[in-house]
């Protein structure tokens, strides 16, 4: 079995090894027959091409700073940060096969059976933020009232920004995709015509306090999803370093991708295969890698100036309010 960790300890650059990988997993899926490695392929092509035909990325930056402009015009008393960033590689590995573990597993409790190959592929074409932009904004106390004011102010203004990113994005060669009914917003400062396509995570409460709005678009000129969130710097600081910090969150995942008690080694061909890849990156350590560019201490401690492990950033814009900064373009 051809997993990426083969690959990790050559001083390759990750364009290299994902060529390389790409190259061994395809001819081993043809000789095997193996479907799901082949879809596996062509997941890792679009990584491959978001990193060496990356002109396009200008150009859609271009079009998000156009909405950066426009906030910074309609809202020149708040303070924002716009950041985007290409998923990294090994994050990506690790959903991919994540995501078949999760699938099979659970389907395999509910039914007594596994998932037919058709029903596996469906699932595994749901991957849309592999390019995602986020936004957060913050009134500084300046502008407020009070600090109780905070809250309510600033989750009136994320809304008011929700409610016309759909229609200005489109404009820009943008279309925004419906969220299928995933968490629908019931709030009542979002309007009706673009709550299908918002997943909001501020209504629906969670055990973890974690709070964003999420939608996804599909870039017609460059012909790849992104995904947009929308959050107030009080929502990021859960995310980043509160109750919700990703830490938090990537121990939730590794919970659900080692489970395999239900599932009996050597029955399912594609849940074996996924299991495996993921516990090998599951249990990597960072500090013995040899990828250019990238070297670590510890699991904690990353220089990752490649993208590897943490994402590529793509776009750094932010705006500090009037009063803080005169400078808006």
């Amino acid at each position: 079995m051809v997993s990426l960790n083969d690959y990790l300890y050559s001083g390759d650059t990750v364009l290299r090894i994902l060529h390389n990988y790409i190259k061994d997993l395809r001819k081993d899926a043809k000789m095997t027959g193996n479907e799901i490695d082949m879809i596996h392929c062509n997941f890792l092509l679009q990584i491959q091409e978001l990193l060496e035909h990356n002109d396009f990325l200008t150009a859609q930056s271009q079009k998000m700073r156009e909405f950066y402009k426009y906030m910074a015009q309609e809202y020149p008393f708040m303070a924002f940060t716009f950041k985007g960033r290409i998923k990294s590689l090994i994050r990506a590995e690790e959903k991919f096969n994540g995501y078949i573990v999760e699938f099979i597993y659970d389907y395999y409790e509910e039914y007594g059976e596994y998932p037919s190959v058709a029903e596996l592929k469906k699932r595994l074409r749901c991957f849309r933020d592999l390019i995602a932009y986020r936004i957060i904004i913050s009134v500084p106390r300046c502008h407020l009232n009070s600090e109780e004011d905070r809250e309510e102010q600033e989750r009136k203004y994320l809304y008011q920004i929700a409610n016309v990113l759909p229609g200005f994005l489109e404009e820009q060669g943008f279309s925004a995709e419906p969220a299928m009914g995933i968490k629908e917003s019931t709030s009542p400062l979002l309007n009706e015509s673009v709550k299908p396509y918002y997943r909001d995570y501020i209504c629906s409460s969670s055990l973890n306090n974690y709070q964003s709005l999420h939608i996804t678009f599909y870039d017609n000129s460059s012909r790849c999803y992104m995904e947009v969130q929308l959050r107030t710097k009080m929502m990021d600081d859960v995310a980043e370093i509160g109750t919700a910090n990703h830490i938090g969150y990537e121990k939730e995942q590794e919970h659900d991708r080692a489970r395999r008690d239900a599932v009996p080694e050597g029955e399912c061909q594609y849940f074996d295969e996924a299991y495996e890849r993921g516990m090998k990156l599951l249990n990597l350590d960072l500090a013995e890698l040899d990828v250019n560019m990238f070297s670590a201490v510890n699991n904690s401690l990353i220089n990752d100036g490649c993208g590897l492990y943490r994402g590529r950033l793509i776009l750094p814009y932010e705006h500090l309010s009037r009063f803080q900064n005169d400078l808006i373009d």
